[in-house]
């Protein structure tokens, strides 16, 4: 098979603060060849990204030290050995990226048309007229709907998987040999996901292009991939065809991979970790029983919302208000101890249901009854004590803790403001004890939030919801940026925390899979209205609504089931 690029004995180290030196990428070697898709899988920290950054050369020069044996070689040209003008005729021409986040990718004060059309004036030498008839053929090309009229639109005004369609435009504007995409569908909702997966394979096909396709989630890679090179800590576990990945892999980590992620057709009572099959001992046990999940007729009911509806008044020119309705009629019960899954795409009102059971966001009409007592009409006074009871865990663990804080600070600060422990020494120790109780080690009391992974910040502000010992926790998309090692562990926490204190869950993802796994039962909703209730082996299993078998319909299934449709 012929190799487009060649990636030989690749090592990449950093210079850190104080001058200590980091190995990120320790002697790596892979093939890709032409006309196919290449997955690069691992967790975050495995060196994936940092690999095909160095093909590229978009390694930050004063930081990136490349081992002199490294060779990257496209099409027999070495290009760690090629002088920058080389490099810059063949990024965008011969070799393109779509980066994970869209939105910091594009400039923000140029519209997606010239973003576009400035790609092929700068490496096509096309004319003004013809960039900006040709940027207009291909926004076509990837999907976006009035390509006319999206040519004017500036980045914010397109929803994501608009943005990310504009970064793929971009891409195969001058029909590159070698497609990079870096975690490009993570964020996105299940739905938009397979419409770009589908895109890249489209793409990849009709314009005979290579794609090196980088992610942490193993079921994506079984949809879109030919061969698979498994990373972790900086090498290379496992490579091969991904027919061998998935039905023989051989390496632990490997196996880990593939088994952490909850699956639609069961749901384990633990979901297996990486450690479960990286011990020393050996594989430990997997649990093999599996959780019972519904609602049943005596479960009590702790949260009650009938027609809750939130409306937001958007400015229009100088004087005008145009009221658009976000939260439509709302109406669902949650009960002790059990778990209530909200699906939907972005902008369907899952996250601004939350917002508003919290009271974070002014609800235009209907009653949250909490045990018969409706949030919405009491004082603010009156409504501190039901703040305890109530809490949320938001999706972005970076932005939701104080960097100027010290972990124990955050975990102290809502104690003291609610009066819980008799004294500072208290306060401490029930902190100390939480952060045992999240799996951190009581030395993370005085660390900086900055000094955590992703997970672990996760994990801190979860036991900073569980300083007011609430009776309902509100998780917004929380899991959805984790590694799936990772996202294991805090899907097994959550289980235990429920398990021990009989806590209620509102999960709000768009993941179906995770859902199903943790949901006793799920309400869809599009379009600030709710499309179906039911609970979650049921709704799996026989969906009533059109909407709701698009959004299963779209679940990643993994290369067994792709291979035997």
């Amino acid at each position: 098979m012929d190799k487009l690029l060649e990636v030989k004995n690749l090592g990449v180290k950093f210079k850190l603060d104080g001058g200590s030196i980091f190995e990120a990428v320790k002697g790596v070697s892979f093939d890709v060849p032409k006309n196919s898709t290449v997955a690069l899988v691992g967790e975050s920290g495995s060196g994936k990204s940092v690999s095909a950054m160095s093909i590229i050369r978009l390694l930050p020069r004063e930081q990136a030290i490349i081992s002199p044996e490294s060779e990257v070689l496209f099409e027999g040209r070495n290009l760690l050995k090629e002088p920058e003008d080389a490099m810059r005729r063949i990024r965008g021409k011969e070799i393109s990226v779509i980066f994970q986040e869209p939105m910091t990718s594009l400039n923000p004060v140029f519209t997606c048309g010239d973003q576009i059309a400035e790609v092929l004036r700068l490496h096509m030498g096309m004319s003004n007229a013809q960039a900006w008839k040709r940027a207009e053929e291909l926004m076509n090309e990837v999907g976006i709907p009035n390509p006319q009229l999206r040519m004017k639109s500036y980045p914010h005004e397109m929803s994501g998987g608009q943005q990310q369609r504009v970064m793929i435009a971009m891409a195969i504007a001058c029909e590159p040999k070698l497609l990079i995409a870096d975690e490009p569908t993570t964020a996105l909702d299940v739905t938009i996901q397979k419409q770009i997966l589908d895109l890249i394979a489209k793409l990849q096909a009709s314009h005979h292009m290579s794609v090196l396709f980088i992610t942490h989630d193993l079921a994506v890679v079984g949809e879109i991939a030919d061969h698979v090179v498994v990373m972790q800590n900086g090498d290379i576990k496992e490579k091969g065809p991904v027919k061998q990945i998935f039905e023989n892999p051989q390496h632990p980590y490997t196996k880990a991979l593939l088994s952490c992620r909850p699956s639609v057709e069961s749901r384990p009572k633990r979901l297996p970790v990486i450690d479960d099959f990286m011990s020393a001992e050996g594989l430990k046990p997997i649990h093999k029983e599996e959780r019972k999940r519904g609602y049943a007729d005596g479960d009590q009911i702790i949260l009650e919302v009938n027609n809750l509806a939130k409306h937001f008044q958007l400015k229009e020119g100088l004087f005008k208000k145009r009221d658009v309705p976000a939260v439509k009629g709302a109406t669902f019960k949650l009960a002790r101890g059990k778990t209530l899954g909200l699906v939907g795409e972005s902008g369907s009102g899952k996250t601004t249901v939350g917002l508003t059971l919290m009271r974070l966001h002014d609800a235009t009409g209907g009653q949250v009854l909490f045990d018969g007592v409706d949030l919405l009409k009491l004082s603010e006074k009156d409504f501190m004590k039901y703040k305890r009871r109530i809490q949320i865990v938001f999706q972005n663990p970076y932005a939701s803790l104080n960097p100027r804080f010290t972990v124990g600070q955050i975990l102290i600060e809502p104690m003291t403001i609610h009066n819980i422990g008799k004294d500072e020494q208290e306060r401490v120790q029930m902190a100390m004890a939480l952060l045992k109780r999240v799996g951190m080690p009581e030395v993370s009391f005085y660390k900086y939030p900055h000094e955590f992974s992703g997970g672990q910040r996760q994990r801190i502000a979860i036991a900073r919801c569980l300083t007011m010992k609430p009776d309902v926790l509100i998780c917004d998309e929380s899991v959805s940026a984790l590694d799936v090692s990772v996202q294991a562990q805090v899907l097994n926490l959550l289980q235990d925390l429920q398990d021990e204190y009989q806590m209620s869950y509102i999960f709000i993802s768009h993941d179906l899979a995770v859902v199903k796994y943790i949901s006793d039962q799920v309400m869809v909703m599009s379009e600030g209205a709710v499309v179906e209730v039911a609970n979650s082996d049921d709704i799996y299993l026989n969906p009533k609504q059109e909407y709701t078998k698009k959004l299963l319909g779209s679940i990643p299934k993994g290369w067994q089931e792709t291979a035997a449709a």
